[in-house]
């Protein structure tokens, strides 16, 4: 069985730097270490500053669905005023140039 990639985006209400970004992302990144499922989380930006989420690998669909409860939703739709885009896609392949190796998932 391959990993899921959950790619979460929400648009910001208002434009941020890539400074202000990574202070807020700072802040709620604890919440996420350890969790059940959650390999690694990437959190982005997107250029213009107007856009932000995170790329998250699980172990499965249903460990990323146990997190994207109302709860988690309401979470960001607080912190950042819009409700958050989640689209899922499976992983098959990683190829991985940090550790020189390709390898199934």
């Amino acid at each position: 069985m391959s990993k899921v990639i959950a790619i979460v985006s929400f648009k910001l209400p208002q434009q941020q730097t890539l400074e202000q970004a990574t202070a807020t992302f700072q802040s709620t990144a604890p919440k996420y270490l350890n969790l059940p499922g959650l390999l690694r989380k990437n959190y982005f930006l997107t250029g213009d500053g107007m856009r932000a989420g995170g790329v998250y690998v699980w172990e499965s669909r249903q460990a990323a669905e146990r997190m994207y409860t109302p709860e988690w939703k309401a979470f960001v739709r607080g912190k950042y005023g819009n409700e958050p885009e989640i689209v899922y896609v499976d992983t098959p392949v990683l190829v991985d140039n940090e550790q020189g190796r390709i390898a199934n998932l």
